[in-house]
């Protein structure tokens, strides 16, 4: 299957991405991050959240899109932080020698990878013996939305097949503790963390938007995504609402 990033490197993707903070996404990574360690931030994007990790540490972000790592970069210098750096690599082949790394750390990734046991592996494969895994990553099939009418339900459910149409997995953090266990890794805790990513309407424009876009576009599925971009339509112009999403935390060890 193919691989993208579904959501897009749009104004839109890259601001929600931006806001992103290690106080807020990482706190439960956090205890893992002694003075002199080397943690590696998988899937880093632009980078903010890069730079709140370890700072006591060695640091290097990983990002597939050299746009991403280049934002991450130029905020790495604003910011003063020589003991971060960024690297432009895949999750399922990274430049770093077996055994070297003491904390693997990914936030919003594993839901967007079309093999992630090849990904839990190779950072299997580069932590050091007793080394930390910590990541997060979402569970659709959990968020709260209030109200979750039917054209929200339709809506989401092209939303879904937009991600699984990249090689994503929408639903994840269903799985995620089962294939890090498969992975090799031990000692696995998982626990759910609600969070309000962006706003009920907010979303909707989200999902509108992204549906539009996929209808420009040749492709597959054609009337699911019609039919979903109606309901989206209608979504977006009704009332206001609650979201929350669900992030799936785990820490594991090598």
């Amino acid at each position: 299957m193919l691989e993208g990033y579904a959501p897009g490197y749009g104004r839109d993707a890259v601001s929600m991405m931006s806001a992103r903070t290690a106080a807020e996404r990482a706190t439960f990574a956090q205890p893992l991050f002694g003075p002199g360690t080397w943690v590696v931030d998988l899937g880093c994007g632009p980078g903010s959240i890069t730079l709140g990790l370890a700072a006591e540490s060695r640091v290097t972000g990983v990002d597939l899109d050299a746009g991403q790592v280049a934002l991450a970069r130029a905020a790495a210098r604003r910011a003063g932080r020589s003991t971060v750096d960024y690297v432009v690599a895949s999750a399922y082949d990274l430049p770093f020698a077996s055994g070297s790394v003491d904390v693997a750390f990914s936030h919003a990734l594993f839901e967007h990878l079309a093999a992630p046991l090849d990904a839990l592996a190779e950072l299997h494969r580069v932590l050091k013996p007793g080394g930390r895994l910590a990541l997060s990553t979402s569970d659709w099939s959990k968020a709260r939305l209030r109200p979750k009418t039917a054209n929200v339900d339709a809506a989401l459910r092209g939303h879904y097949l937009l991600r699984r149409q990249a090689g994503g997995n929408p639903f994840a953090g269903r799985v995620i503790a089962d294939q890090c266990a498969t992975a090799g890794f031990t000692e696995i805790v998982s626990r759910a963390r609600y969070r309000s990513d962006m706003s009920y309407r907010d979303l909707a424009r989200y999902v509108e938007t992204r549906l539009e876009a996929a209808l420009r576009e040749e492709g597959r599925d054609r009337d699911q995504l019609a039919s979903a971009a109606r309901s989206a339509w209608v979504w977006t112009r009704g009332g206001d609402g609650d979201f929350s999403q669900c992030w799936v935390e785990v820490t594991a060890t090598r």
